[in-house]
């Protein structure tokens, strides 16, 4: 005889629907694609504008572009230091905005909140606008409908983060992943070549206008540090990250932190090796790329990559502003829809937002990148400010093991950060940043107003207190009927459950109508009262609504039932009388009683 061991009982499992579970979190690598695109594309552009600041000062200023690259790579070094303290003490997202709220008052919260949103939404229009701009350059057929490129990438954007932030991180890998090996490529090639394979362009002079002082040097500053911004973008969204998600978050932190820097340093080394300047048509990168592989097949394949990376780098804000909508919502400072997920999980009201916004700034502008560019990156060194200076407070209040050179290393962020905002501001406030500062504190006022509603909502509805027990009070059902059938039977039935006192009302503009229904009441006799009221203006729906106004001023419980017949086939619904769904929204909408719809399915 054997002795086995009873197999174990099989428990049914309920499968998953897409979305669902851990894998619609993000990993690192899928972190870095979907929200740092914003960031690495800026190489793009970022190192650029330095250059077209420097040559005011004629091509012999791009001396400082190593120095002043190295200043701004140190500054990515602060920042991701501090975002990273930022993800561990705020883990539910938010950034600089939840910094702000926890170390630096209300008012400052608002004002982190509100560059933030801005932001966000100018990165959408900015790098889908220069996105369409690349590839226009690549072919010129396209040149005239450039807004309706923006606005179709938009939508399909829109549609693929509405499906999960993690279905759009997977779309994104492969673009993400060819972007850096193409700029690594170029640089690495590029260095080891002693001169340029090729040049492309038109020739540009650039008489000496300016000296090289200490403004310019700082106008190029402020210009380079366009490339910084996105860095906060994965503090803002450390819920998206698979568990754990504090490790997973500023490990994508970091990873951005080394590729961009190397990237930035290693493409400033190679402009000054081969004394690259603007030339007309072409961009720097460009140029670059002709320089290191000549205008063979590599150059027009890294160009589409380049150009395809910044179109979709507008991802970065699908990832970050939906969550950061939805901390405002849970903060009493946004409608609270904007906290409500789906299963995906996605904050499906906040992609919708961001899309809608930037669609119509797109539609202001044109899809003009050199009209959006003032308004660029103001915002986010508003924010990368304000973070520095809360984690500053945050360390000298808290003081934990090491929290003097933290508190260092983000003073001197914030420094550096302000003055890049300031002159920044100063330097494009004609050119359209006064928006900024005006949208900033409307912004702020409308997050009061919201958080000012809702708070009279808790008072109203004493939310902070205890509420006192329920009394049962006589309750009277009204039931609308126009005639003695089977629905007045059913909805009879369904108030007499109902309530303790059931009237029907019935409204006639024919007295002979009236009488006819006054006999049919007698002989059927169902036991509620008759209550029958004329109206000569032939409406049906307003004298019902005035009497139930009337009879509920005494104070009853009252609830109107109202019984609506509902075909089993859409197709003849169209053709059953809407009365009743109207006189439900205008019950609702008039007065404080209980509106029941008591749908009769009818087999048709």
């Amino acid at each position: 005889m054997t002795l086995g061991l009873a197999p174990k009982k099989s428990h049914p499992k309920v499968p998953r629907r897409h979305g669902e579970g851990g894998k619609s979190h993000l990993t690192v690598l899928q972190g870095l694609a979907a929200l740092s695109l914003d960031a690495l594309s800026s190489v793009a552009y970022g190192p650029e504008a330095i250059v077209v600041v420097l040559v005011a000062a004629g091509s012999g200023a791009l001396t400082a572009m190593l120095p002043i690259t190295l200043v701004i790579a140190g500054l990515l070094a602060v920042l991701v230091v501090s975002y990273r303290q930022v993800i561990a003490v705020h883990p539910d997202g938010g950034g600089a905005y939840a910094v702000a709220k926890k170390d630096l008052g209300r008012t400052v919260s608002l004002m982190a909140a509100a560059s933030l949103i801005i932001d966000y939404v100018l990165t959408v229009a900015v790098s889908l606008a220069a996105g369409a701009a690349s590839l226009a350059s690549a072919f010129p057929v396209l040149s005239d409908h450039l807004l309706a490129v923006c606005l179709i990438a938009l939508f399909l954007l829109t549609v693929v983060n509405l499906r999960g932030i993690a279905d759009s991180a997977r779309v994104l890998m492969l673009p993400t992943v060819l972007f850096i090996v193409s700029v690594i490529g170029v640089i690495v090639v590029g260095l080891f070549r002693a001169h340029p394979a090729a040049t492309v362009g038109t020739s540009q002079s650039f008489p000496a206008v300016e000296a090289l002082g200490v403004l310019l040097v700082l106008k190029a500053f402020s210009a380079g540090c366009s490339a910084l911004t996105g860095v906060e973008a994965i503090a803002n969204a450390v819920p998206m990250f698979r568990q754990p998600r504090v490790k997973r978050a500023q490990h994508t932190e970091l990873m951005l932190g080394l590729l961009l820097g190397a990237m930035l340093i290693g493409l400033s080394l190679l402009i000054r090796s081969h004394h690259v300047v603007p030339r007309g048509g072409v961009t720097l990168l460009a140029q670059l790329t002709a320089g290191a592989f000549g205008t063979g097949w590599p150059y027009y394949a890294i160009s589409l990559i380049v150009t395809l990376v910044l179109g979709i780098a507008a991802n970065t804000s699908f990832g970050g502003l939906p969550v950061l909508m939805s901390v405002l919502a849970k903060d009493d400072r946004l409608p609270h829809l904007f906290a409500l997920r789906s299963e995906r999980p996605v904050h499906r009201w906040g992609v919708v937002a961001l899309a809608v916004l930037a669609g119509v700034m797109l539609v202001v502008v044109s899809a003009d990148t050199q009209r959006l560019i003032p308004l660029f990156a103001i915002g986010v060194f508003v924010g990368f400010t304000i973070s520095q200076i809360g984690l500053v407070r945050h360390w000298s209040v808290e003081r934990p093991d090491g929290w003097l050179p933290r508190a260092l290393i983000n003073g001197v962020g914030a420094v550096l950060t302000a003055v890049a905002g300031i002159v920044l501001l100063s330097t494009k406030f004609l050119a359209g940043a006064w928006i900024v500062v005006l949208t900033v504190p409307l912004l702020m006022l409308l997050f009061s107003r919201i958080e000012r509603y809702y708070t009279r909502v808790r008072d109203q509805l004493g939310l902070d207190g205890t509420p006192p027990r329920p009394t049962r009070t006589h309750s009277l059902v009204i039931v609308p009927l126009g005639r003695v059938d089977m629905i007045a039977a059913a909805a009879l039935n369904a108030a007499s459950s109902l309530g303790d006192e059931v009237v029907v009302v019935a409204v006639f503009d024919d007295r002979t109508k009236a009488d006819a229904m006054r006999a049919d009441w007698a002989r059927w006799n169902p036991g509620p009262r008759l209550d029958i009221i004329d109206s000569p203006q032939h409406s049906l729906v307003h004298p019902v609504i005035g009497y139930v106004e009337q009879v509920a001023r005494n104070g009853r419980q009252v609830a109107v039932l109202i019984p609506q017949a509902e075909p089993l086939h859409g197709r003849y619904r169209i053709l059953q009388n809407q009365r009743g769904i109207l006189m439900a929204g205008l019950l609702s909408s008039r007065t404080d009683v209980v509106v029941c719809l008591l749908k009769l399915q009818l087999d048709l």
